[in-house]
């Protein structure tokens, strides 16, 4: 009887460690998540205080114009109204001048709507990119990276993630990705997309159906290109497909791990070059 009480015994302590081991290894795994998170949410804060600070410097910027102006018309208009009464000038060249210093305040009026409209843009942009890394989660950094840059929305997704080597048939894993994007980018319907492939600068083994590396990459954008256009019913005039080839690497080709950083996908959220135009349009 004191033998089968033993082995109960130590058969409940072994279940209980192991149960603790286990637990264990989850929370860490739990932890490691949130701390990628917690580390994407404090990029995309610093960038969002950036904008801010930027937005504010060029909003006193526009007021202290604005001030100088007021200033130089007020002078300006008591010291022409001098010069009439003096006879220095006539009637005609002081309506001429007068329509001068209006065409100044029209202009520092135009300058400041601009001002206003590339804050919003860039605005506009950094709240797409905080959904983009929102949606796609606790991804490695080094697979897929979502920056602005000079106005403009980059997504760029590695070789590994979407293709295998040498071909431009998607993986499973690459579907999913494709797919986290496609949520956000639906969503903007105003937007156009362009797709690009990037390879490394090793010669293409040509098996019949491709020649080199253009064909290649333009392979895999226009495959990216109809993935979204059809498993995620993004509007096909919004996507653009074209293939860059070796010809625009991130860094120099010298290494396998720095091919391995050319070989990618590039989605660009192109800029609305229309509008912007419009703005420039004088009314």
């Amino acid at each position: 009887m004191k033998r089968i009480l033993v082995i109960v015994i130590v058969a409940t302590t072994l279940a209980s460690c192991v149960s603790t081991k286990k637990f264990k290894a989850e929370q860490e795994k739990l932890n490691l998540i949130n701390s990628k998170i917690q580390t994407s949410l404090n990029g995309c804060e610093e960038e969002k205080n950036g904008l801010k600070l930027k937005n504010k410097a060029l909003q006193d910027e526009a007021a202290l114009l604005k001030k100088q102006i007021d200033f130089l018309k007020e002078n300006s208009t008591t010291a022409i109204k001098q010069l009439q009464d003096l006879s220095v000038i006539s009637a005609k060249q002081a309506e001429s001048i007068s329509k001068s210093l209006d065409n100044i305040g029209a202009k520092d009026a135009y300058i400041q709507n601009l001002q206003t409209s590339m804050a919003r843009k860039d605005s506009l942009n950094m709240a797409l990119v905080m959904n983009l890394k929102g949606a796609i989660g606790n991804l490695d950094d080094k697979d897929i990276q979502i920056k602005v840059d000079k106005g403009v929305v980059y997504i760029d997704i590695s070789d590994k993630l979407l293709f295998n080597s040498g071909s431009y048939t998607v993986t499973s894993r690459a579907k999913e990705v494709l797919g986290k994007v496609a949520k956000v980018l639906k969503g903007h319907t105003e937007l156009e997309f362009m797709v690009e492939g990037h390879t490394d600068n090793l010669p293409y083994i040509s098996n019949g159906n491709l020649e080199d590396n253009w064909d290649l990459s333009v392979k895999r954008a226009t495959t990216v290109a109809r993935i979204l256009q059809k498993q995620y019913d993004l509007d096909p005039a919004q996507i653009t497909a074209a293939g860059r080839s070796e010809y625009k690497p991130l860094v120099s080709n010298d290494s396998a791990n720095n091919r391995a950083l050319n070989r990618r996908t590039r989605i660009i959220v192109l800029p609305q070059l229309d509008q912007f135009f419009k703005l420039l349009e004088r009314k």
